[in-house]
C-alpha cells in the first residue's frame, strides 16, 4: 500500500495534533486525513484548512490505517475504552501515541491486549516542518507500518529513534526545549531593547542570531565550546556577557530545566 491510500486519523487535534496533521497533509495521504477533537468547531476548521474530514474518534478507530492518540495522559483510560470495541478485532491498524510518560506496555495493559503501537515525541516546530520527532516502534509494529509512518510525516523535519527508556529523556530535551528556548529569544530582546532598540528590532536580531547559531553548530559538527570560543576575543565584549551569564547560573539552569522536565515526564506516565 503506497502511502497515497492510507487513512490518517488524529483523536485529538491540539496544538501539536493539529501541527502534526497539518504535516501529514502536505504528503499524497492528505484526502485520508480524519480529525476528532472534543472542540468540534476547532477540529472543523483545521479540516477545512488542509482538505481533511472530521469524524469520531469510534470512526478513526475502525477505519484508519494509523491512529494518533493526542489526549493527555490523564484521559487516556476512557479514550482507549472508547476505541477499544473498534480495534480489538482489527488487523493493520498503527496506533501512533504522543501521550506524554506513557510507555507503550502501558497502552497495552489498559486496553487489554497486544496492540502495535508507534510511540512519538515530536515539539511544535512541526507546524514549521523543521520539528524534532523522537519516536520508537513496540515489538508488534512490523517495518512496514515504520516505513510508512516515516513517509507520510516527512514533512514534519526530523526523525530519530530511539529505545522507549530513553524516550522520556530525550523529550525533556527535544519536546520540552521550544519552551526554553523562546524565553531565551526573549530575555535576548529585552536585553536589546533595554540598550536602546527597538522592541521589533531585536526581537528580529534575537530570532535570527538563535537560527543561524543553530544551524552553524548542526551543519559543521563543531563542538559548541569551540564555537563559542570562536566569538569570544580577549578582554572583549562576547566574554563579558558569557561572565555575566555564569554569574547567574545560566548553564546550571538550562541542565536543570531539563532534569526537572524530565522527572515530571516520568510522573505523569505513572
Amino acid at each position: 500500500m503506497g502511502i497515497e491510500s492510507l487513512k490518517v486519523g488524529f483523536i485529538g487535534a491540539g496544538n501539536m495534533g493539529g501541527a502534526l496533521a497539518k504535516a501529514a497533509a502536505k504528503t499524497k495521504c492528505r484526502a485520508g486525513i480524519m480529525l476528532a477533537d472534543k472542540d468540534v468547531a476547532k477540529a472543523a476548521a483545521l479540516a477545512e484548512e488542509i482538505g481533511a474530514r472530521t469524524a469520531t474518534s469510534a470512526e478513526i478507530a475502525a477505519e484508519c490505517d494509523f491512529i494518533f492518540l493526542g489526549v493527555k495522559p490523564q484521559v487516556m483510560g476512557a479514550m482507549l475504552a472508547e476505541i477499544k470495541p473498534y480495534i480489538e478485532n482489527r488487523t493493520g491498524y498503527t496506533l501512533v501515541s504522543m501521550m506524554a510518560g506513557v510507555k507503550t506496555e502501558r497502552i497495552c495493559e489498559t486496553i487489554g491486549f497486544d496492540a502495535p503501537i508507534i510511540r512519538i515525541m515530536p515539539n511544535t516546530a512541526v507546524e514549521v516542518g523543521e520539528g524534532m520527532v523522537l519516536y520508537t516502534v513496540n515489538a508488534f509494529a512490523d517495518e512496514k507500518a515504520e516505513k510508512n509512518f516515516l513517509a507520510f510525516m516527512k514533512k514534519a523535519g526530523e526523525f530519530e529513534k530511539l529505545p522507549e527508556h530513553l524516550i522520556d529523556a530525550g523529550t525533556a530535551v527535544s519536546g520540552c526545549g521550544p519552551a526554553y528556548v523562546y524565553m531565551f529569544i526573549e530575555a535576548l530582546a529585552d536585553g536589546g531593547v533595554k540598550c536602546g532598540l527597538p522592541r521589533a528590532t531585536a526581537q528580529k536580531l534575537a530570532e535570527q542570531t538563535l537560527i543561524g547559531a543553530a544551524k552553524l553548530a548542526k551543519e559543521t559538527g563543531r563542538h559548541p565550546e569551540e564555537l563559542k570560543d570562536a566569538v569570544c576575543s580577549p578582554a572583549g565584549s562576547t566574554i563579558a556577557g558569557c561572565y555575566a551569564l555564569e554569574k547567574g547560573g545560566f548553564r546550571a539552569s538550562a541542565i536543570g530545566a531539563v532534569d526537572a522536565a524530565y522527572e515530571r515526564t516520568k510522573e505523569l506516565g505513572k
